[in-house]
Formats: structure tokens, C-alpha cells, sequence
């Protein structure tokens, strides 16, 4: 289990719509991952199963989408991450010790967009 890197994505326009299943499908074709996910599809997600890398399943809490060729979060994207991080949408299948890292990576992206997480409110 594990979370991923912080990669520092550019931010998309915040006021770009999140269709998390689109997002899905085009960084899928962006990443070169339409057999198995690869470290590019990876940096999309927050957090994967890394016991089962090879299953696009074990990858969660997708942030970003492809914009203009770039690989870029979504201020939308993120802020549906932390609703499920904070249980609003039924919560998220992660081991409770992995929940922590989660929100700091999250906490980074919401920190840069000029707001705080909704944990620390």
C-alpha cells in the first residue's frame, strides 16, 4: 500500500468541471496505460495498492486530468479527493495508517489553491 509522490502538478483552471471517469479515460490514452497502469498513470492518483500495481483498481483518488496535452490537478478533482477523504462520499477503501499521508498530499494541493483542507478547518 502506498501513497504517491507529491509530483507538484500545474493547476488547472478552477473553474474546470471534474468528470472523474473522462479524466480517467484521457489519462489513460495520455499515460500510454490502456494494458496496465504505468508510474505516468500513477502520478494522476493519490494513492495505489502497491501490492497489485498491475490493476487499474488498486489506483485511487484520482486529482488530475490531461489539459492541453499536460498532466495537470484539477481544483475540482482534488476537492472530490477530500470530500471522500472526509467520508462524504461513503470514504475511501485505504487502510486507516495510509490516511494521514493521504491528507498531507492532499493538504499540498489545497494549500495551493489557496485554501485549507477541509480536515483542518
Amino acid at each position: 500500500m502506498t501513497v504517491t509522490r507529491f509530483q507538484d502538478l500545474p493547476l488547472a483552471d478552477r473553474d474546470r468541471e471534474w468528470d472523474g471517469g473522462a479524466a480517467e479515460r484521457r489519462v489513460r490514452e495520455w499515460a500510454g496505460a490502456q494494458d496496465s497502469p504505468d508510474a505516468a498513470y500513477r502520478d494522476a492518483h493519490v494513492w495505489y495498492d502497491g501490492d497489485k500495481p498491475d490493476n487499474f483498481t488498486s489506483y485511487k483518488l484520482l486529482i488530475a486530468d490531461v489539459v492541453d496535452g499536460r498532466l495537470k490537478a484539477v481544483p475540482r478533482g482534488v476537492m472530490s479527493a477530500g470530500g471522500v477523504m472526509q467520508g462524504a462520499r461513503g470514504g475511501a477503501d485505504i487502510p486507516p495508517d495510509e490516511v494521514p499521508r493521504v491528507k498531507a498530499h492532499l493538504a499540498h494541493y489545497y494549500e495551493k489553491m489557496g485554501e485549507e483542507a477541509p480536515w483542518e478547518r
